[in-house]
């Protein structure tokens, strides 16, 4: 490690699959240990629809090849003690347009340029291996709208030295990680299961939260909106409860509420969903704020310009 800039040395990696998530393949490698691909392949066909990546399975295929596991929410203070321990830390953060979230590498900071590393791989025929540097008050905002989620993969004498000042909450956390595997396998009572434990663990756990307040909304259920008020007043920038509270309101044909929930999820991130200002579009329309609903839809197809009703949506535009 370069004690300059306070930065890991990370493998190049090139092979991932859904149940062996990039990140998770990175930092086995990084420990000298190679996850096998064929065994991911074999777990993955338990998700023939899902596109995303399964971190905990990814998670539990490096614990059983040797690697011991924590999640935890953290600090900016901690993630650097973490990097200067010589471990390369996973990062939760907020997704592109769409995308809910990603998990990332950080490989390092810079306390001169004040800015975090993170592994970033070009699809190159020659795996070519690139870092990106983030300003750090950038990467804590988005950061923060995922409550400062952490994972961190080591041997367990490496595990077992670091000193975290938040342990209390990782039985809780990973609870949350097995839930979104049975959500995606459609077993909504386990999931819920799982995320009624990890609460009964830690009622202050914004993740179970809010993630038990998007159950109950799929479900249609007036309690998803206690959940999602709780993980918001734990977190003021969580982004997921305000958009999906604004999504049950909308469902609910409340429309002021809506449009107050998707207008503070905006504030906190204008770019991290197209669908939201879409969303606020049609309020707006049912509220005669014409204009500003023409506005939201022009957002709307700036984030998404290959949107399949693009051409639906430039009509009510020009209509309005």
């Amino acid at each position: 490690m370069e004690p300059s800039n306070h930065e890991l040395l990370l493998p190049l990696v090139q092979e991932e699959n859904i149940c062996l998530p990039l990140p998770i393949n990175v930092v086995s490698k990084y420990w000298n240990i190679d996850l096998p691909i064929i065994e991911a392949k074999e777990i993955a066909k338990q998700y023939p629809t899902n596109a995303g990546s399964i971190l905990i399975e990814g998670i539990e295929l490096a614990e059983r090849n040797g690697l011991f596991c924590k999640i935890l929410h953290s600090s900016i203070s901690e993630l650097k003690k973490i990097i200067d321990s010589g471990i390369p830390p996973i990062v939760i953060l907020p997704g592109i347009p769409e995308i809910t979230q990603h998990a990332s590498v950080i490989s390092g900071y810079d306390e001169k340029e004040n800015t975090f590393l993170h592994y970033i791989q070009k699809g190159t025929q020659e795996g070519e291996q690139q870092e990106g540097a983030i300003p750090q008050e950038i990467f804590d905002k988005g950061w923060s709208e995922e409550g400062r989620l952490l994972i961190i993969l080591a041997p367990q004498d490496i595990m077992s030295s670091l000193d975290l000042t938040k342990n209390s909450d990782q039985e809780s956390n990973r609870l949350c990680f097995i839930s979104e595997k049975f959500n995606i396998q459609k077993d909504t009572s386990k999931a819920a299961e799982y995320l009624k434990k990890a609460i009964g663990i830690n009622n202050n756990n914004l993740t179970a939260l809010n993630l038990l307040g998007g159950l109950l909304n799929s479900q249609n259920s007036t309690d998803c909106i206690k959940y999602y008020q709780k993980s918001i007043e734990l977190n003021n920038r969580y982004y997921l409860s305000y958009n999906g509270l604004g999504n049950f309101y909308l469902k609910s044909n409340q429309f002021d509420k809506a449009e107050l929930c998707y207008t503070k999820a905006i504030e906190i991130n204008s770019k991290r969903s197209a669908k939201i200002f879409k969303n606020r579009a049609y309020i707006r329309e049912k509220q005669k704020k014409n204009l500003q609903a023409r506005d939201d839809l022009k957002n709307y197809l700036k984030l998404t310009p290959k949107a399949e009703d693009r051409g639906v949506i430039e009509q009510v535009i020009r209509e309005l």
